[in-house]
Formats: structure tokens, C-alpha cells, sequence
């Protein structure tokens, strides 16, 4: 809450239009998701394709979370993983999920768990292959490199937060063919995932793969919402713009900004009661 305190009547008011719209669509999501759209790009129609490429040819799908650490963007990352253990239950392909945090290994192994429990499949579901390999940075990445090549994986999704490490970890799976599916909200590490990747979903696509894919109503609600906050802010810059222009150019009928109308209102009201 910090600096909250030294918020003006505008921002207060502001922030409120936007806790409001977003929980309006949560619970529009809650009520039916379908009647919320969200717009599929190429990232998120490739998962398919990736996952049955690694059932035709026999060989193990990965998936890696990078130095993602517990909190909002490893919850993103959890919807798609989710969606891919599913898928990966019902074609009987192997998962491989290397971790770098051992905290975040806990949740990430509950939810393919309950994956596979879901698919019909708990008893394919083998923990074993939720590795934990080193929570220093180029440690994981080295092991990381290990196992693509081993395995011989044939797909392989990055998603989550990544450093210096992502161009490492996407060059092995293109050393061994796999097709690859990045997304991170690293903005230094897009153009590394790009040139090595055959999709990349860029910054928040991440988050709404996972809504996508996940359905779920506080992801899906949120995201709705957010999007509808991103317009009412690109409208509110735009008429401040406009508003400023005018003040400049004709001071002698400037136009009040929202913090003088909600205060003189208040005045008002004052003086009235």
C-alpha cells in the first residue's frame, strides 16, 4: 500500500473502476467462461502439435520452468503444464520436468499429478521424472542440456522467467530436433527464444495461454478484465492529451482536471447540506 496514501481523489477513483472490472469479469467467467473469447495465437495451437509429435516418435516431451520461483508467473506456467501432462497422459508419452526450485518442484509435482489423475492415467504418472537439478543458474542450465541430449526429447516448452541461461537451454533442444515452444516475460531473453524456437509467445501471451488453456474463472476473469483497464487507460491518456493541449493553447477557459471536479463537488455538497 505504499503510496497509496499520497494518492489524489482521481487515482482513488480510478483505482476502484479497475478492482471493479476486474472482478465483474471473474465473475462473468464464473457464471459461463465460454461467453469470454480470448483470441488464440500460434504458441498456443502448437502445444498440440508438439505433444503428439513427441507420441508419434516415441520419445519424451520436456518442460521447464526455468529459474521461475513460487508466484504469479510459475501459477501461469502451472495452467499450461497442467494442459500438457494432460495431454502427454493420454498419449501415453513421457514428461520430463527438470526444476531449479525446490519449493516450486512441490507444487509443479501436485499438479501433474493431479494431470494425470484427471486424464484416467494416475497410474502412468511417475515422479521420478520431476527432477530437481541445481538451483545455481548455469548448474541448471548444464544439467538441463544433459537430459535434452540423453533423452533425445522430441518437444520442448520454456516457459517462465529466464536469464542468461535461455539461449543455453533452447540450443540443446535444437541440437537434438525437438520442437520448441518458449514464453517469457524476460523481455532480454524474446529475441534469444525467437531465433532458436519455432514459437515464442512474447511477455503476457504467457499468461494468456494459460487462461486460455485452463479455463479457469479467476485466470480467465482477470485477464478479461486487464485488457478492458489497458483500453480505459490508453482512453484516459489520450483525453489528457487533449485536455492538456487545450489548457495551453486557450488558458483563459482551461479545463478542470477530475481531482478539481471531485473536489469542488465535494464543496458543493458541503455548502448545500
Amino acid at each position: 500500500m505504499q503510496g497509496i496514501e499520497h494518492a489524489t481523489p482521481g487515482i482513488m477513483v480510478l483505482l476502484a473502476m479497475v478492482a471493479l472490472l476486474v472482478l465483474y469479469h471473474i465473475h462473468r467467467a464464473r457464471r459461463d467462461p465460454s461467453k469470454l473469447y480470448v483470441r488464440r495465437i500460434g504458441g498456443i495451437d502448437a502445444i498440440d502439435e508438439a505433444v503428439g509429435r513427441s507420441a508419434e516418435l516415441g520419445r519424451p516431451t520436456s518442460f521447464c520452468t526455468g529459474i521461475t520461483g513460487v508466484g504469479p508467473i510459475l501459477y501461469a506456467c502451472l495452467g499450461v503444464l497442467y494442459y500438457v501432462a494432460r495431454k502427454a497422459a493420454v498419449y501415453r508419452s513421457r514428461l520430463l520436468i527438470p526444476q531449479n526450485a525446490p519449493d516450486a518442484m512441490a507444487i509443479v509435482e501436485d499438479v501433474t499429478r493431479d494431470a494425470y489423475r484427471s486424464a484416467g492415467r494416475s497410474s502412468l504418472f511417475d515422479p521420478t521424472t520431476i527432477m530437481f537439478l541445481s538451483e545455481e543458474q548455469f548448474a541448471f542450465a548444464s544439467g538441463y542440456m544433459g537430459l535434452v541430449h540423453r533423452e533425445k526429447v522430441a518437444s520442448a516448452f520454456l516457459f517462465g522467467s529466464f536469464a542468461a541461461e535461455s539461449l543455453l537451454l533452447s540450443e540443446a533442444g535444437q541440437q537434438v530436433g525437438a520442437m520448441q515452444v518458449a514464453a517469457t516475460v524476460s523481455p532480454e531473453q524474446v529475441a534469444f527464444f525467437i531465433c532458436t524456437c519455432d514459437y515464442t509467445l512474447i511477455g503476457e501471451e504467457l499468461f494468456a495461454a494459460s487462461a486460455y488453456l485452463s479455463r479457469e474463472p479467476v485466470q480467465l476473469g482477470s485477464l478479461y478484465g486487464q485488457d478492458r483497464v489497458k483500453l480505459l487507460f490508453l482512453l484516459i491518456i489520450i483525453t489528457g492529451t487533449l485536455v492538456a493541449t487545450w489548457n495551453s493553447l486557450l488558458p483563459g477557459s482551461a479545463i478542470p482536471n477530475i481531482d478539481t471536479l471531485i473536489l469542488g463537488g465535494g464543496a458543493y455538497l458541503e455548502a448545500l447540506f
